[in-house]
């Protein structure tokens, strides 16, 4: 095969290379970009907001140390929506029924269906759990969103790597003799000269 035939290939599919990684890169900067505002978007119909900074809620070791960074601001991100499921909704719900989560304490309310308190207990904790497990959705839908830039940026970085061998691939194919061959041939006397 000329070397020619071979470079001209090679810078080809170089070429087709960079096309695919800019159109994925643009593609998973899309996909960040609806995730995030979607997330944004959704949280702030929610209007939910962290206590004020100083609010005996904060308190407890459980919550404060997690929760005061956030202190009065609203909810509006995938980091903050995980935040306040995992260290203010659950540490209430661990106090309520004594701990018991949601399946549990509807079975006791099916099987005890006089009981007030204890279908009381389960409509806070399905409520509860319920919008844990929407905010704790959020948040991964964010984090999903924020693999999605990190593709993106990595796919744009090798597009440019990509684009400079090509480049390169169509210098080097304008210098090469017509004549070159590859893999370059060589006689008898030339392989004996080697050894």
């Amino acid at each position: 095969m000329r070397r020619k035939t071979f470079d001209l290939l090679m810078t080809a599919g170089g070429g087709v290379l960079t096309i695919v990684l800019v159109v994925a890169g643009a593609l998973l900067m899309w996909g960040y970009t609806f995730a995030n505002s979607n997330v944004h978007n959704q949280l702030a119909e929610q209007k939910i907001f962290f206590p004020a900074k100083g609010s005996p809620a904060l308190a407890p070791k459980e919550i404060g140390p997690y929760l005061d960074q956030y202190a009065g601001q609203q909810l509006l991100t995938g980091p903050q929506a995980e935040a306040y499921a995992d260290h203010f909704i659950r540490v209430h719900l661990s106090e309520v029924a004594g701990g018991k989560t949601y399946a549990e304490v509807s079975a006791a309310s099916k099987a005890d269906p006089t009981n007030q308190t204890l279908k009381a207990e389960a409509q806070t904790l399905f409520q509860g759990e319920t919008l844990r497990g929407l905010l704790l959705n959020a948040y991964a839908w964010w984090k999903i969103g924020e693999i999605a830039l990190i593709a993106s940026i990595v796919s744009f970085a090798l597009a440019g790597v990509m684009l400079l061998l090509t480049v390169g691939g169509l210098v080097h194919w304008r210098r090469t003799p017509e004549e070159e061959e590859f893999p370059p041939r060589h006689t008898p006397q030339e392989v004996l000269a080697g050894v």
